[in-house]
């Protein structure tokens, strides 16, 4: 039993919850992810540089399947449990997981996230940004601006050693300072091996709760800011599709983040 196997078993022992040896990434996994995320930024990027009112969601598809398979990756919505599309693309009252389509233009005034993973030698990466389309209302624009700052107060909160709760307090109190709502049910997730990995990270839960932060653990950080309840229902038609319950708008950003020796690592944005 090395050092860190016997912190863990320390922290266990006093009923701290942690991560299992499984979840901790390798030096060599890292790098490898580490090269799949600097991919998925750059297919950000690349939406950033052509997303515009009068495209059609498919077009943003479009973008993002050329860039990412003529770099060698693969999108990882791609037939995703039956997802049917390369990224997903949530506009106004749409909380996650809108799919794109050819008739679903982008107009004026509005908000979307663009949500965008990415596999690259079979290591996966995962980030989303908000673009705001040409006038936005103050209501919309202050909406997207609290969500950054949840998002950055949640990485200043993040600590080795510390919680993952310490994250979901920092996060749920400055939203609700701004009269904002948290989504409690669709959270955060490990990745970099897979898609989707333990843990959940929520960000409603309080601080000093939840898996202790354990250098080599790796998670995003994505909360999704309702202006209204935090209530939602998913479309019964694509199964797929997260709205909001009282129509009010949602925003939603993400980063994915390293935990380190002495900090937090910040893989993408």
């Amino acid at each position: 039993m090395d050092n860190l196997d016997i912190k863990l078993w320390s922290l266990a022992a006093r009923g701290q919850i942690v991560p299992d040896r499984s979840l901790l990434k390798t030096r060599e996994q890292i790098r490898e992810i580490k090269k799949s995320a600097r991919l998925n930024t750059a297919v950000l990027d690349h939406v950033a540089a052509h997303i515009r009112a009068g495209m059609s969601t498919a077009e943003i598809d479009r973008l993002v399947y050329d860039f990412t398979t003529s770099h060698g990756g693969i999108p990882a919505p791609l037939n995703y449990e039956g997802f049917p599309k390369s990224v997903c693309t949530s506009i106004n009252d749409v909380i996650c997981h809108g799919i794109p389509d050819e008739n679903e233009i982008l107009q004026d005034g509005d908000i979307v996230n663009v949500d965008v993973s990415t596999i690259l030698n079979g290591y996966y990466s995962d980030a989303s940004r908000m673009f705001l389309i040409g006038d936005v209302s103050e209501r919309a624009r202050k909406l997207v601006q609290v969500t950054a700052e949840c998002v950055e107060r949640g990485l200043k909160a993040a600590r080795p050693w510390g919680h993952l709760g310490d994250i979901a307090w920092a996060i749920n109190s400055h939203a609700r300072a701004n009269g904002y709502s948290v989504v409690e049910d669709i959270g955060g997730h490990g990745i970099g091996l897979e898609f989707h990995e333990d843990p959940f990270v929520s960000y409603v839960t309080p601080k000093g709760t939840e898996m202790v932060l354990v250098p080599g653990m790796m998670f995003t950080i994505e909360p999704m800011i309702n202006e209204g309840g935090p209530d939602f229902f998913i479309d019964e038609d694509n199964g797929w599709t997260v709205y909001t319950e009282d129509g009010g708008l949602s925003a939603q950003i993400e980063y994915m983040v390293l935990v380190t020796d002495d900090g937090i690592e910040v893989l993408t944005k």
